[in-house]
């Protein structure tokens, strides 16, 4: 009966997610999306919210990464509080964002000082999947509400690290990326409506009383499209809304252009930011829409924007279908297990390093990816190869095309072996799929917690 409740439970999950693509992640929390592109990859640096989280628990930052926009690759828990050892362990792990120049990346983080104080941080690494390590090894900047960092590097080369709630600070840094070059000051005409929004009274922590500020309220993306000057943040108060601002230079004057979002799905914080990737433009924030989801337990979501003709951004409505998938996945070369555009009850591992897999797997779990090309064919035998590990009970892996109902195309069974092993296990296809399909990968099993999954691959 237990089984078969499980397995009732995922169709259902699967009635509603057929047709949805956001949140765009769903096996992990990630609040606060960071999108970079680079090359032909879109790099996510998020945060994490805790699944237990009843208030801002959050300990770590995540990496992941994405070639069609709709099948996300986790990259691993890249960057901890532990990576400062003069920060406060365990919690504020708050909006971030990853940059990479001149062959460095760059990740800079809001955390607490050990006595508490806010503090912005950067670690830095030779490459996206690390290692990671304090670039500085102490607080690049430390004020009140200093938190949400966002970087940007102009068109000649120099970089601008913004950030700031409840006050809106900026300042260039140097070359090493690492210091500013003429120190930070406050982002000219944070306190004027006519560039960040019209006066509404607000609680000012770091005063301590209600004051009347602008609609900015923290989060800042900046970006240039056409040589004109973006920045967008929730605004408003609680909850957010979506806004933005535009200048001439970097320096501003900034002038306030409206709302773009409204209030997220069951969360009263928005976060995000836009990129250009392969000729489109996509707005990332967060909402609450997960299963289990809300104020404190927010997830990815995208949305696909053009500009207007004047360069103004109109506004985004929220949709379940999300974004549509702009390349293909060749199922030949190995697919990581971690690779999906959605999943049901499977957890992802938590750890550093380029070597990950999907875990917590039970019986009627599943990951779906999208857009998957198995080309012609016609006469040609395929099996396919799934690799596992840590395997404590038997079970099987069933890839289905396009829905979970109907016959599977590919059967693996999974024996109980030695949990410390890594098994890779060959199986003919069952049926030979051709064309381009959505596929759905299916978890069979007991009543216990069956194995690890690794990666998975059509071989001829």
């Amino acid at each position: 009966m237990i089984k078969k409740q499980l397995f009732v439970a995922s169709m259902m999950a699967f009635g509603v997610s057929a047709i949805a693509q956001n949140p765009a992640i769903s096996a992990i929390y990630t609040p606060d999306p960071a999108p970079y592109v680079h090359g032909d990859k879109v790099y996510l640096f998020v945060d994490h919210d805790e699944d237990d989280a009843i208030y801002f628990k959050m300990k770590d930052w995540i990496l992941f990464s994405s070639e069609d926009m709709v099948n996300w690759t986790y990259l691993g828990t890249q960057v901890t509080t532990a990576t400062f050892e003069w920060a406060a362990q365990g919690d504020r792990a708050w909006a971030a964002q990853g940059v990479e120049r001149n062959g460095k990346w760059y990740w800079y983080v809001c955390c607490n000082t050990a006595d508490g104080k806010d503090a912005l941080a950067v670690a830095v690494a030779d490459k996206p999947t690390g290692p990671w390590k304090d670039a500085i090894g102490k607080p690049l900047a430390v004020g009140c509400s200093f938190i949400d960092p966002t970087i940007f590097i102009d068109d000649d080369n120099r970089p601008y690290l913004f950030w700031g709630n409840k006050g809106f600070w900026y300042g260039e840094l140097n070359d090493d990326m690492v210091s500013f070059k003429n120190g930070y000051t406050e982002v000219p005409g944070y306190s004027d409506p006519k560039s960040f929004g019209e006066l509404q009274k607000k609680m000012n922590w770091c005063a301590g009383s209600e004051q009347m500020l602008t609609q900015y309220e923290e989060g800042p993306w900046v970006s240039k499209h056409n040589d004109l000057y973006y920045v967008v943040y929730p605004a408003g108060g609680v909850p957010e809304y979506m806004a933005y601002s535009t200048a001439p230079t970097i320096n501003g004057p900034w002038t306030f252009r409206g709302r773009i979002m409204d209030e997220a799905e069951n969360s009263f914080t928005i976060h995000g930011g836009n990129i250009t990737f392969k000729g489109h433009n996509y707005m990332f924030y967060h909402n609450g829409a997960l299963p289990n989801g809300g104020g404190f337990r927010r997830s990815t979501a995208i949305e696909e924007f053009e500009f207007n003709a004047d360069g103004s951004i109109p506004f985004i409505p929220f949709t379940k279908e999300g974004v549509k998938p702009v390349g293909v996945l060749n199922p030949h070369n190995r697919v990581e297990a971690e690779t999906m555009s959605a999943s049901w009850g499977v957890k992802l591992d938590h750890m550093a390093g380029t070597d990950h897999y999907v875990t917590s797997i039970h019986n009627g779990d599943w990951v779906k990816v999208r857009n998957v090309d198995f080309g012609d064919a016609t006469g040609s035998d395929r099996f396919m190869n799934v690799s596992v590990t840590n395997v404590k009970n038997e079970g099987t892996v069933e890839f289905y095309l396009d829905r979970l109902d109907g016959r599977p195309f590919a059967k693996v069974p999974v024996d109980k072996g030695q949990p410390d092993k890594v098994l890779t296990i060959e199986r003919k296809l069952m049926s030979e799929p051709t064309g381009v399909h959505d596929v759905y990968v299916l978890f069979r099993g007991g009543y216990e917690e069956m194995f690890d999954f690794d990666w998975w691959q059509l071989k001829h």
